[in-house]
C-alpha cells in the first residue's frame, strides 16, 4: 500500500463528507463536487491552494505539524483519524533489508492468564487479527465449529477478519452483522496506515477485497477507528441472543498483540446464557448438542 495514495484518497473521502454549510460556507447554485471544494478546505486550513492540492495528490511528503492538525480540525476529524492522518503523512522509513517475518507466538504467560480466566471468554490476537490462542469458553463463543487446537500452527490459525467476512457460519454469530463488519474493517484501516510496508497486512486486504464486495465496499469508504471496547450482539446458536461487553487489552511487548475479552453485565440475562455456555464447555458436550436451546432464544441453565 503507498501511503501518499492513501493519503489523497482519505483527504478526498473527508473533505467530500463535510457540507459547506456546517463549516459557515455559504454556498449558491449547484455544486458539481460533493462536500468541501479543496480551495475551500485550503482556505479554512490556512495553507495555500497549490499545497493542499499536492498533498491530496500525494506530491508533497513533508507536511508539517501545524498543517495537518489544521486540516483535522477543518475537517472535524475524530482523535482517530487524525492519528491516521499522521500516520499516513508520516510513513515510517523503509528498512535497507526486509527479514523474512517470524510466526507469532503468544506468550506463555499471556496464555496462562487467559486459560485462569474460566468464566471469561478470551480470544488472543496477532497483528492482523490471527488467533494465537483462546481459551475453551472463547473457543465456544466465538468459533465453536472450528477445531480447537486450530490457533497453535500457523497454517490453521484462524483469522478473525476472514472469518467475519468468508464464513457463514461466523456471519450468523453476530445478529448486527454490518456493525461489527464496519467496526472490523475501521480497525483494519488505522493499522494500515502504522504499518503501509506490512507485506501480509496487503495480502490480507487483497484477498479479502476479492473475495468479499462487502469488505470491498466498507474499505473503499476509508473508516478509521481504534475499537477498543463496546458491546457486541450475538445470536449463539446453543444458547441464543445475547449481548456482551468486550474490551481490548495491548500486549505491552510492542508485539501488536491484543488480548480479547468479553464480559455479561452482573444479573442480566447474557449472565446466564454465558454461565450455560460455560457449563456446556465444561461438560465436553459437543457445540449445537445442548438440550432444550434453541437457536435465537435466550437459555437458562436448567432450561
Amino acid at each position: 500500500m503507498n501511503p501518499q495514495s492513501e493519503l489523497g484518497e482519505f483527504l478526498r473521502l473527508r473533505r467530500a463528507g463535510v457540507q459547506p454549510e456546517d463549516v459557515g460556507l455559504l454556498h449558491h447554485g449547484v455544486r458539481r463536487v460533493p462536500g468541501l471544494r479543496r480551495e475551500e478546505l485550503a482556505m479554512l486550513a490556512g495553507v495555500s491552494l497549490t499545497y493542499y492540492t499536492r498533498l491530496e495528490q500525494g506530491l508533497s511528503v513533508n507536511a508539517s505539524d501545524a498543517v495537518l492538525g489544521s486540516l483535522a480540525r477543518a475537517l472535524g476529524l475524530s482523535t482517530d483519524e487524525r492519528s491516521h492522518l499522521f500516520d499516513l503523512a508520516r510513513p515510517p522509513k523503509k528498512p535497507s533489508r526486509r527479514k523474512a517475518p517470524r510466526p507469532e507466538v503468544a506468550r506463555p504467560g499471556t496464555i496462562r492468564l487467559i486459560q485462569a480466566m474460566t468464566g471469561v471468554p478470551a480470544v488472543v490476537l496477532g497483528r492482523l487479527g490471527d488467533v494465537l490462542a483462546w481459551n475453551p469458553l472463547g473457543h465456544r463463543l466465538v468459533a465453536a465449529h472450528l477445531d480447537a487446537d486450530s490457533p497453535q500452527s500457523p497454517q490453521t490459525r484462524p483469522n478473525l477478519h476472514r472469518l467475519l467476512f468468508l464464513d457463514p457460519e461466523t456471519r450468523e454469530l453476530y445478529a448486527q452483522w454490518p456493525e461489527e463488519a464496519a467496526r472490523a474493517v475501521a480497525s483494519l484501516r488505522l493499522l494500515a496506515g502504522r504499518a503501509a510496508d506490512d507485506g501480509a497486512l496487503a495480502a490480507l486486504v487483497g484477498e479479502l477485497t476479492l473475495q468479499s464486495e462487502e469488505f470491498a465496499r466498507l474499505w473503499a469508504r476509508h473508516p478509521v477507528q481504534n475499537c477498543v471496547s463496546g458491546v457486541k450482539q450475538f445470536r449463539h446458536p446453543e444458547v441464543g441472543d445475547l449481548e456482551l461487553c468486550f474490551e481490548v487489552l495491548d500486549s505491552p511487548d510492542g508485539s501488536g498483540h491484543r488480548v480479547l475479552l468479553y464480559t455479561a453485565e452482573p444479573g442480566g440475562p447474557a449472565e446466564e446464557s454465558l454461565k450455560l455456555l460455560g457449563i456446556l464447555t465444561d461438560s465436553g458436550a459437543d457445540a449445537g448438542s445442548a438440550p432444550g436451546v434453541r437457536p435465537g432464544s435466550a437459555a437458562r441453565p436448567g432450561v
